[in-house]
């Protein structure tokens, strides 16, 4: 991370804020009012640790942090998943142990709606004798001193709990590649920190006997038994997540690095959407290349970065469009709604979209509608059950019809609009 960070020092492109800051609500709000800008907040009120925030808050950040151009991210991530390699262990040189004390930590509380201070960056590494090495988000609401509770789904992490781990670490303040691999739901046995350096090579260090990123930050913790509530919390969708019991987690060593900094993701801000959705867009990608052409796949900002996605493709049979949105959903099931286009639709252009809807689509004959389980982040899902209604938009050209009367114009000349005016 700490590369990254000098990296964009370097490139003009960090915004430094040296006015001293409260951890409570003032770093968030600035955070948000300069959403899509990398920050560093070098003096934190009763801290002498700097906070970072938004490093990976628009997608030109990511492809700069990954080393490779913007167009290139998705399938960069898509051949890092189906070619992992392994990383390096390297000597864990410049850590030094510290009290473990989570107050020394400038924890922000994001919103008066939060439960409590929340780590929002932190990667969870666990290892399964069998499985080997997972990497994964996991926010964790601070209790105290040492303790946390962490909101943990049912994957992989947990996997690994239901099979007798107890012990793992927390690690703040990543590089680049580690930040969106372990953003990658895969399944049980492939290590996202394998597909992180498969993005963009890292090594690995031991840390107390935890092979670990490395991280500006290294928590080791273990689950107590205990369950706590969590949250509210606010999530990808802008509006707070619902309170749940949680594992709690007690905090057992602590280890930093040389000058340290602390890392914040802001809550439904860019980073939090950017890191969540664009890793989604390979797997819904190779799920609808396995049954039609698919040439771009965009989790659109409009639908929270996660509940809303847009595919285009090659149409080349009639049941094509209707094919593509049932692989879409099968490659993220937390999808709602999918449109599927052309393509020459640019699906980063919401309009364009709405343009193929009102040229080339008909509600009675291409909609395909299922009621399922759906993601837990969908507000107005059923809140027992997490059944939604997801409904898939075959925006194509209809089969049979000349392509050519679906098309716009271009200008017939090519004009120098500044040799028209003065």
């Amino acid at each position: 991370m700490r590369d990254f960070v000098n990296l964009l020092d370097k490139k003009g492109s960090l915004i430094k804020i040296k006015k001293a800051v409260d951890i409570k609500y003032e770093v968030s709000t600035l955070m948000k009012l300069m959403d899509g800008k990398p920050l560093l907040f070098e003096n934190v009120k009763g801290f002498s640790m700097p906070v970072v925030a938004n490093l990976c808050s628009a997608r030109e950040l990511v492809a700069l942090g990954l080393g490779i151009q913007q167009k290139e991210i998705m399938k960069s991530i898509a051949h890092a998943i189906e070619n992992p390699k392994q990383p390096r262990i390297v000597e864990a040189k410049d850590y030094r142990e510290v009290e473990p004390d989570l107050s020394q930590f400038p924890i922000l509380t994001y919103y008066p709606s939060d439960g409590g201070p929340y780590i929002a960056s932190a990667i969870v590494v666990a290892e399964d004798r069998e499985y080997g090495i997972n990497a994964s988000y996991h926010r964790m609401m601070q209790l105290g001193k040492n303790k946390l509770v962490l909101r943990i789904l049912p994957r992989n992490f947990n996997e690994f709990i239901k099979r007798g781990l107890r012990e793992f670490a927390i690690c703040i303040g990543n590089p680049v590649s580690v930040l969106v691999a372990s953003s990658i739901s895969v399944e049980i046995g492939k290590s996202e920190l394998a597909i992180a350096n498969s993005l963009n090579p890292i090594e690995m260090i031991e840390v107390d006997g935890h092979k670990v990123p490395h991280s500006d930050i290294v928590i080791i913790a273990e689950l107590t038994g205990e369950h706590h509530e969590e949250g509210p919390f606010l999530d990808l969708t802008e509006t707070p997540d619902i309170v749940r019991k949680q594992r709690v987690a007690r905090v057992k060593k602590v280890f930093v690095r040389g000058n340290p900094m602390f890392q914040a993701v802001l809550p439904g801000g860019l980073e939090h959407k950017t890191l969540m959705g664009m890793p989604r867009e390979p797997t819904i990608y190779g799920e609808v290349n396995k049954v039609c052409e698919c040439k771009e796949v965009l989790i659109t900002p409009g639908g929270c970065s996660w509940l809303h996605g847009a595919v285009s493709i090659k149409k080349k049979h009639p049941d094509d469009g209707k094919k593509a949105i049932e692989a879409a959903f099968k490659g993220h099931k937390s999808m709602k709604h999918v449109f599927v286009v052309d393509e020459d639709i640019d699906i980063s252009d919401p309009n364009e979209i709405e343009w193929a809807m009102a040229t080339r689509f008909q509600g009675r004959e291409d909609v395909l509608i299922k009621q399922e389980k759906g993601s837990s982040l969908d507000p107005s899902s059923n809140l027992e059950t997490r059944e939604t209604t997801k409904i898939g938009f075959d925006l194509t050209v209809p089969w049979g019809r000349d392509p050519k009367a679906f098309k716009k114009l271009k200008l017939p000349l090519k004009l120098n609009i500044e040799d028209y005016t003065e």
